[in-house]
């Protein structure tokens, strides 16, 4: 199976030679899961889309310091890209970023939240009464859920953590890709700057204890695979 990542934003120049880029990060974490994927990425953020949006077997929309809000061309484009998959029953994943400018692409609303920064190690609430502890690293959310969305993971930091759009895409406001050496890296850079320091202390001392990356990142694989089956049969 072959997975687009259209990569909307970079890892900061100060941790990049450590952890690599966000592609690399995603790719880390779905590999081993399924040595069966393969991946081609797309700078967006600079303008570069592919073809097509059948390109591949489905697409994966990771993170940015950029909020949809800006409303950059470039974002104009993605949304315009994102619509286009759905309606061509090429099935999208939406992580952090990807999760709110797909929200908005399909009709919901992303602001820049007075709740402040959410980082290090969250746990979320499942629609199925489960339970998951991942990485978040963001201040922006989704206040109005698209039509045809339904909330499938929410905390009380972040009601809307995560939805899906009647199986032809699913979207996560955290971040299974980040592994922890990253979150800690990243939170410890920018404490007491962007991060205020009492935040990236609580954040901080969030990191380091078992969580749910695996388990989804199977989820979206499972996903993916579900609609490559439903297309074909379709």
């Amino acid at each position: 199976m072959h997975i687009g990542i259209l990569e909307p934003g970079v890892t900061p120049d100060d941790l990049l030679d450590a952890h690599g880029t966000m592609p690399e990060m995603a790719e880390r974490l779905f590999g081993p899961l399924d040595p069966s994927l393969r991946f081609s990425t797309w700078r967006v953020v600079d303008g570069i889309f592919p073809d097509s949006v059948t390109a591949t077997d489905g697409w994966l929309v990771m993170g940015s310091k950029h909020g949809v809000y800006e409303d950059l061309p470039w974002m104009r484009t993605l949304k315009d890209f994102l619509r286009g998959a759905i309606t061509a029953r090429v099935p999208v994943v939406g992580i952090c970023f990807g999760h709110q400018i797909l929200a908005e692409a399909m009709g919901g609303k992303v602001v820049k939240s007075e709740r402040g920064w959410g980082c290090g190690v969250h746990r979320y609430t499942l629609s199925d009464g489960g339970e998951i502890a991942i990485a978040a690293m963001h201040q922006d959310q989704v206040i109005e859920v698209p039509p045809d969305a339904q909330v499938i993971a929410s905390s009380e930091f972040c009601p809307v953590a995560g939805l899906e759009y009647g199986g032809r895409a699913l979207s996560f406001q955290p971040h299974p890709e980040f592994a922890d050496a990253f979150v800690r890296d990243l939170v410890s850079s920018r404490r007491g700057g962007s991060i205020p320091a009492p935040v990236a202390d609580v954040a901080l001392a969030s990191i380091g204890g078992p969580t749910d990356r695996d388990r989804l990142g199977r989820r979206i694989i499972d996903f993916f695979r579900s609609r490559r089956v439903a297309a074909r049969a379709a």
